[in-house]
């Protein structure tokens, strides 16, 4: 991993919730660091392509614009393990995949924009890979707040 100066552990501190909602947010937030819109633009490009940061963007509640989000699971053969996680990562509805130490080795989460989307991407991966889709729905919502101090 890349060192860290500065400017990009204030750019991690400051950017963990609060982001201004405006027609320029990226200018506003810019300014109170004190840099230029365009090097904080070009500083996030760096930290997302160098694997510092693995995502940036908004955190929707899917559920409230109409769509739904699962978390599954399959049990895979270890002989078919790169087959199966191909073939599961090729649907667009597949946002996340882990493989996990378990009997249920692979899991990863659904999105769909209908909670009917649930459903048919299920079958189709049960359909791609003849394995059972074994689906988790949320039951209860936690809201977690975790803000972390960039440190090199």
């Amino acid at each position: 991993m890349r060192e860290l100066d500065a400017v990009d552990r204030q750019i991690i501190d400051k950017l963990q919730g609060e982001f201004p909602i405006c027609s320029r947010p990226y200018a506003q937030v810019a300014e109170r660091l004190g840099i230029s819109e365009d090097d904080l633009l070009k500083r996030l490009e760096s930290l997302l392509a160098d694997k510092v940061l693995t995502r940036f963007g908004p955190m929707y509640q899917i559920e409230r614009m109409g769509g739904a989000f699962v978390l599954a699971a399959l049990a895979v053969p270890e002989a078919r393990y790169d087959e199966v996680t191909a073939l599961v990562n090729a649907l667009p509805q597949v946002a996340h995949n882990y493989r996990r130490e378990h009997a249920l080795n692979m899991w990863f989460v659904l999105a769909t924009e209908t909670q009917s989307g649930i459903a048919e991407a299920v079958a189709r991966i049960e359909s791609d890979t003849g394995l059972p889709v074994y689906a988790f729905p949320k039951e209860r919502e936690f809201f977690v707040e975790m803000k972390l101090e960039a440190r090199v």
